[in-house]
């Protein structure tokens, strides 16, 4: 299966950073301006918690989408789901990710933390900057 789906990688791994980025930038569009409407309404946005997690979403979010300076902003977006899930999720209603609805927040931090770590790949701005890491030679 490999040799028929393998040859698309770097485009699939686009996609996930894409899809990934824009997703978590709709998170911050819903605390930060009410939209699309989440029923919570709007959050200040230099509130603490939920105003400083809105512009990391919404600016962390556009620069992993359009992939500029993608590993710095998927490391604080990352650090950003750790703290969310503790903070929010584990504190409340138990450990497990699947008890206490913490399973996004879990998937977005190990997620950006592999984009951290891969950078922004094929399909971004740092690619064709010539601003891509180079990967070592092992």
């Amino acid at each position: 299966m490999y040799a028929v789906i393998g040859r698309f990688t770097p485009q699939a791994f686009a996609l996930l950073r894409i899809v990934s980025g824009l997703l978590f930038m709709i998170h911050g569009t819903q605390k930060l301006l009410g939209m699309p409407p989440s029923g919570m309404g709007k959050v200040p946005p230099f509130s603490f918690p939920m105003g400083a997690a809105g512009i990391i979403e919404l600016v962390c979010g556009a620069l992993i989408t359009v992939g500029l300076v993608t590993g710095i902003a998927a490391f604080i977006a990352s650090g950003e789901m750790a703290a969310a899930y503790f903070m929010g999720h584990a504190s409340r209603g138990g450990f497990l990710p699947i008890q206490n609805k913490g399973e996004l927040a879990v998937l977005f931090c190990f997620v950006f933390l592999y984009f951290a770590a891969h950078g922004a790949g094929i399909w971004s701005i740092e690619a064709c900057c010539g601003n891509e890491r180079r990967k070592l030679a092992a």
